[in-house]
This record gives structure tokens, C-alpha cells and sequence, in this order.
């Protein structure tokens, strides 16, 4: 009880909250904090994004996003807490890795192998969940292994876990706005799916570069414009193609 009380007392202080909200200065950080999260939080909406394409209508990719949120909200409350401790948690930045280069992978093997997808259509075993919770899950495990940079580098601006919080909180919110664009491109540019799952296994080999035993950053102003550049070319071998 002690240490949760050290970890998550701060977050039921009304007096922290109070000072936070009426200061301008704390306002300021916050608004910091927001332009933070959206930053790097853009390798996210384009792995959001791909996921929800597995969905068959746009209803259940918005409400796949709306759990997401919500999910999204308990999991940064939890590690604003234990922000702290997160950085010598690198093996689930390994394991978010993996997962992203299997993503990858099986998008680019099941474009090049439809037949055998077909055929192997009989033996393909029951899945656990329904797809839509299965997309969920997905989501919800992305924005777990995102969550510690993003939470890291919050601590960075301010110790102060209500101002992270807040900034936090904001900052998915638009996230997840910059994630419903970029389904909606996907809608009239169908050839952005293969580039999204294109930046994803990007983003995998962005991810594993940055455990401990490697360090190596790759800048998210480079990054951007990688992620930029990679759309507009799509959007320029679309008008071309049709």
C-alpha cells in the first residue's frame, strides 16, 4: 500500500490539481506535453489505422478506436505512475517489435500468397476472439509499448505526474484524430494500406533500435519526413495507375 500510495498519491492531491489548473505556467508545459505526444505518436496512428482497416465498415473501426481511447486513458494512468520504472523495461519494446515486424510480414506474404490463404481456408483454426476484440486487443497492446516513450519524455518536461497526466489524456485524443484521417486517406487511396504495413515494419526496426544494448535514435523530424514523403509518393503512384 505504501508504495502505491508513493506512486499514485500525487494523482489524488486536490491541491495538486488545483495549482496545475490554475496556473498558467503549468498550462503551458502541458500544452508542451500535447505537441510531444502527437509527435511521437505518429508511428502509432499509422499502426491504429491499419488495424482498424481489418474491420468491415467504418462503425466498428470508430468504435474499435472509441475502446482504444478509453483503454488508452487506464494504461497512461498506470504508467504515469510508474514512469519511473519504465525505462528498464526494454523487453516490451523488443516484444512490440516483433509483433510489429509480424504484422508486417504476414500483410506483405498474404498479398504475394493469396491462393494458399484460399486453400488453407479450411484448416485455419477457430479464433479466440471475435475480429473486432482481436482488434481491440491490438490496439490496446500498441498503446502500451508507445506509452513508455511517450511517458518517458513527458517525466523529462515536468516531474509533476497531473501535469503528464493532462498532457497525456490531450495528447491521445488527438492521436487518435490524426489516426481517423489517415483511415479516411485509405478510403480514397486504397495503395496507402501497403504503405502503412510499409512504415510499420519501418517503425519495428525504429523500435528495436532503441533498447539499451543498441541506442540508436532515429530522429522524429526524420522520421516525419519519411512518413510524409512515403504518402505523398503513394498518392502520386495513385493518380498515375488510374
Amino acid at each position: 500500500m505504501d508504495i502505491l500510495q508513493q506512486l499514485y498519491g500525487p494523482f489524488f492531491d486536490l491541491n495538486n490539481w488545483k495549482t496545475v489548473v490554475t496556473s498558467g505556467e503549468d498550462w503551458m508545459i502541458i500544452l508542451s506535453l500535447v505537441l510531444i505526444e502527437c509527435i511521437l505518436s505518429v508511428d502509432n496512428a499509422i499502426v491504429l489505422a491499419a488495424q482498424t482497416q481489418k474491420l468491415p465498415d467504418k462503425k466498428q473501426q470508430e468504435k474499435s478506436l472509441f475502446y482504444g481511447l478509453w483503454g488508452a486513458y487506464l494504461f497512461r494512468f498506470i504508467f504515469v505512475g510508474i514512469g519511473a520504472y519504465l525505462i528498464h523495461i526494454w523487453e516490451i519494446k523488443v516484444l512490440g517489435a516483433l509483433y510489429l515486424a509480424y504484422l508486417a510480414i504476414n500483410h506483405f506474404y498474404r498479398m504475394k500468397n493469396p491462393k494458399q490463404k484460399a486453400n488453407k481456408k479450411k484448416k485455419e483454426r477457430k479464433p479466440i476472439l471475435p475480429l473486432f476484440w482481436s482488434v481491440v486487443v491490438s490496439i490496446e497492446m500498441m498503446d502500451i509499448v508507445f506509452s513508455i516513450d511517450s511517458v518517458l519524455a513527458s517525466l523529462a518536461v515536468s516531474p509533476n505526474p497531473v501535469i503528464v497526466l493532462i498532457g497525456g489524456m490531450v495528447g491521445i485524443l488527438a492521436m487518435r484524430g490524426i489516426a481517423e484521417v489517415i483511415m479516411k486517406l485509405m478510403e480514397i487511396v486504397p495503395e496507402l494500406e501497403t504503405t502503412a504495413y510499409g512504415l510499420i515494419g519501418l517503425i519495428a526496426i525504429k523500435l528495436f533500435l532503441t533498447i539499451p544494448m543498441i541506442d540508436i535514435e532515429i530522429p522524429n523530424a526524420i522520421f516525419g519526413l519519411i512518413v510524409l514523403g512515403s504518402i505523398a509518393g503513394t498518392f502520386v503512384y495513385h493518380k498515375i495507375k488510374n
